[in-house]
């Protein structure tokens, strides 16, 4: 069967990836056109758009690239028609795939929406037309289900693809000494600084987490940087520290951590299942902050939270997001015992609820079913 299968992000070219080697699995002649990155293409896919042609985050930044935005959907829409898939499948990135949800169906293609638009936190009148665009979704989150089940949406929670991708790199990740070796460390326990995937996300939080380094300098402390951001960026705010930065070796850096600060995301919840405990940090710039307060619906900012419906771990967001709190919290952290123990037990109820790895699996297996009409 044909597969097209949009991903406008990073961590969607990477669960996309994984996706589709499990439907190859079970369907051998799949076909795949995509927009998506280096991974799906790696993995056999048509590439027609490249997620870097796509990053364009926030109102001001959309309407700076508005040209280029009308572009990409033109060229999605012309593929798609011409390609005419058995099914359309959609990963996130909600401001995109929702319009090409409703272009899709109206022409009569089979959508499944994989990893949902987090709508339950704002804006959730998406949801009706999702309702009305997508003929599955297909959620990574337990509490997604319930609430697509509420209105009338078919929906399957898979599980968490996040345990497959770190269950797949396990056995590579280097043990301690071998990473102070290889990134010229020194026996200091290390503080992970997970500061956002996002230059604005960067730039508001890694001024404020290296200051951290000069109340405790018994800690050696690493910053996990990424490689669609370029080296000079980071370097700007670390000069003058001791601060190290390694690229694209979250995972390392997080298998060998004892504490870790993290940009509120998806670094979030990584953070949680490699137990390493954390204080979550977020700033956005006030006016935006302020339509945020009006919108957002849910009580916590971290997918930890968010999981547990509890506060497991520290949030330190906007106004609160201070040094003279983040040393509070990273000594607490760092020095009690008792408290990384609380950390860690709820870390491993959540491992509970989120379930069993095998999340690339069990969509790809949906996938094929629907893809063959098994919804009707």
């Amino acid at each position: 069967m044909k597969y097209f299968i949009i991903a406008g992000e990073a961590s969607g070219d990477l669960h996309g990836s994984n996706l589709m080697q499990e439907i190859r699995i079970i369907d051998q002649e799949a076909e795949f056109m995509i927009v998506g990155g280096d991974l799906m293409y790696k993995h056999g896919g048509n590439l027609i758009l490249h997620y870097r042609e796509m990053a364009f985050m926030g109102l001001w930044e959309v309407i700076r690239n508005i040209f280029m935005v009308f572009r990409n959907f033109r060229i999605c829409k012309r593929n798609l028609m011409e390609y005419s898939p058995d099914a359309v499948i959609l990963i996130d990135y909600p401001g995109f795939n929702l319009r090409m949800a409703k272009f899709a169906s109206r022409r009569g293609y089979r959508v499944i929406y994989y990893i949902s638009p987090k709508i339950w936190a704002w804006n959730s009148k998406r949801v009706h037309a999702i309702r009305k665009y997508v003929r599955h979704m297909l959620t990574i989150l337990p509490f997604e289900k319930g609430f697509y089940k509420n209105y009338g949406v078919q929906v399957d929670y898979v599980g968490n693809p996040l345990l497959d991708a770190i269950q797949k790199e396990q056995e590579s990740l280097p043990g301690l000494n071998q990473f102070i070796r290889d990134h010229q460390l020194d026996q200091r326990p290390v503080i992970a600084l997970l500061a956002g995937s996002r230059r604005h996300e960067i730039a508001s939080s890694l001024p404020v987490m290296r200051k951290m380094t000069d109340y405790f300098p018994n800690y050696q402390f690493v910053v996990a940087s990424v490689p669609s951001v370029e080296p000079e960026f980071y370097d700007q705010f670390l000069a003058g520290s001791d601060i190290k930065r390694i690229t694209g070796q979250t995972y390392a850096l997080l298998s060998n951590a004892w504490a870790a600060i993290v940009n509120s995301g998806t670094a979030s919840l990584e953070t949680a299942l490699f137990e390493v405990p954390q204080v979550v940090c977020y700033r956005m710039a006030g006016f935006t902050a302020f339509l945020a307060r009006m919108v957002i619906k849910v009580p916590y900012a971290s997918l930890v939270n968010l999981i547990l419906n509890r506060l497991a771990v520290k949030e330190l967001i906007q106004e609160n997001f201070r040094e003279d709190k983040l040393r509070e919290e990273l000594t607490r952290i760092a020095g009690d015992p008792e408290y990384r123990r609380e950390i860690i037990s709820s870390y491993r109820e959540l491992k509970d609820m989120l379930g069993q790895s095998g999340a690339s699996a069990s969509a790809a297996k949906l996938i094929y079913k629907y893809s063959q009409g098994g919804d009707e």
